[in-house]
C-alpha cells in the first residue's frame, strides 16, 4: 500500500473531554481530546492544534491505514507521535465473513479489542497520564476505536456509565460529515484491498441508537472480568498510573 493524494480538511468529530464529571470533580480542559484522523488536516488545523497545547498524538490505526495516508501536517509540529493500533489488520473487519455492521456486533467487538488490545490501551493511558500539556489520539472515524480509548480512559477517571455512554453516542450527530470526510481515503484503502464493502455498508449504524454500543462495552465487560478494568490491569495498568490520571484530570 502506498501514499494517497488526498485533500487536506479539518477533522469533523473532534471534542475536548474536559467537562465531564468524573470521580471528584470534572475533567479538566486540555488533557485529552478525541478526534477522526488527524492524518490529513490542514496546516491551519495542526498549527491551531499546537498553539492550543497539543503536545502529544496517540494513532490507533492500523498500520494499513498509516501506510495509506502517513502522518500528515503534525508530523513536523512538535508533537510526539504514539502508533498503538487497537486492530493489528483492518482487513479482517472488512471480509466477507466479517459480521454485520449492527450497533449489537460493534459492542461485542470492543469487548474484543479492548480483551485483545489491552497492552496499546496501557499505554496509551500513560501517555495520556505522563504528557505535559495535551495527548489527541484518533482512528478513522472517531468513533470505534477512538471511543474504546475514550471509555477506558473515562472508567480510570471515575465516569460513571451514563457519562461515557452519553460521549460516545455524541458521535452519532458528525456520521455524516464524518462519511462524508473519510469517504476518499475509506474507498481507497477498501479498494485496494478487495473488498467489496464500502463505507454505505456502515450506514444501518446511524439510526441513534449508538449508545446500545457502549451499554454493551461496559455490561460485558464487567459480566466476563468482575472489573470492567480488569483486562487492563491484567495488562499493567497501575494503581499510581490511575492516581496520575486523576490527579492530572480532576478540576474541584
Amino acid at each position: 500500500m502506498t501514499l494517497i493524494d488526498i485533500e487536506l480538511s479539518a477533522p469533523v468529530n473532534l471534542r475536548d473531554l474536559g467537562g465531564i464529571p468524573i470521580e471528584g470533580g470534572t475533567l479538566r480542559q486540555g488533557l485529552a481530546i478525541r478526534t477522526d484522523d488527524l492524518a490529513y488536516v490542514t496546516e491551519e488545523v495542526a498549527d491551531k492544534l499546537v498553539a492550543d497545547g497539543l503536545t502529544a498524538l496517540i494513532d490507533l490505526r492500523s498500520p494499513l491505514e498509516v501506510a495509506t495516508t502517513g502522518r500528515g501536517p503534525l508530523a513536523s509540529r512538535p508533537v510526539t507521535y504514539h502508533h498503538l493500533p487497537l486492530i493489528a489488520d483492518v482487513s479482517e473487519t472488512m471480509s466477507e465473513g466479517a459480521p454485520s455492521f449492527t450497533h449489537e456486533s460493534m459492542g461485542a467487538m470492543y469487548v474484543s479489542m479492548v480483551e485483545s488490545a489491552a497492552p496499546q490501551l496501557v499505554t496509551a493511558l500513560n501517555v495520556i497520564a505522563h504528557t505535559r500539556g495535551a495527548t489527541a489520539f484518533h482512528c478513522a472515524a472517531g468513533r470505534d476505536r477512538t471511543g474504546v480509548l475514550a471509555a477506558m480512559l473515562l472508567l480510570t477517571l471515575g465516569a460513571d456509565d451514563d457519562e461515557i455512554v452519553a460521549d460516545y453516542a455524541r458521535t452519532g450527530e458528525n456520521m455524516e460529515a464524518i462519511f462524508t470526510r473519510s469517504r476518499p481515503v475509506m474507498g481507497a484503502m477498501w479498494e485496494a484491498l478487495g473488498s467489496e464493502r464500502s463505507l454505505d455498508d456502515t450506514r444501518a449504524l446511524l439510526d441513534g441508537q449508538m449508545h446500545v454500543s457502549a451499554r454493551i462495552l461496559l455490561a460485558q465487560l464487567r459480566e466476563r472480568h468482575g472489573d470492567a478494568l480488569a483486562p487492563l490491569r491484567t495488562a499493567g495498568l497501575s494503581d499510581d498510573t490511575i492516581a496520575r490520571l486523576r490527579e492530572r484530570a480532576r478540576v474541584a
